[in-house]
């Protein structure tokens, strides 16, 4: 992937948020599977093409837009630094 390819995938125009949704929850092109089922499958060890084949409606760009999301400086988890 080139340098910067995540952060050329603008996730705000894939990435949708409705409160009645999924409880609130990230979810991919206003359809009800989340950002987080995402992750977690890819996460668990399911490759891109794997998630793919089981969910046909998502395209590879919305993988990029779940990695570009989670990502995000303001989503990051701050660690306490040791001493």
């Amino acid at each position: 992937m080139p340098a910067g390819g995540l952060m050329s995938v603008d996730y705000k125009k894939i990435i949708t948020i409705e409160p009645g949704k999924r409880s609130g929850q990230p979810c991919i092109r206003g359809m009800r599977i989340t950002v987080y089922d995402v992750l977690e499958y890819l996460a668990g060890g399911m490759s891109e093409e794997e998630v793919l084949d089981d969910f046909p409606y998502l395209t590879h760009e919305d993988i990029l837009a779940c990695y570009a999301f989670a990502a995000e400086p303001k989503r990051r988890i701050k660690h306490p630094q040791t001493l």
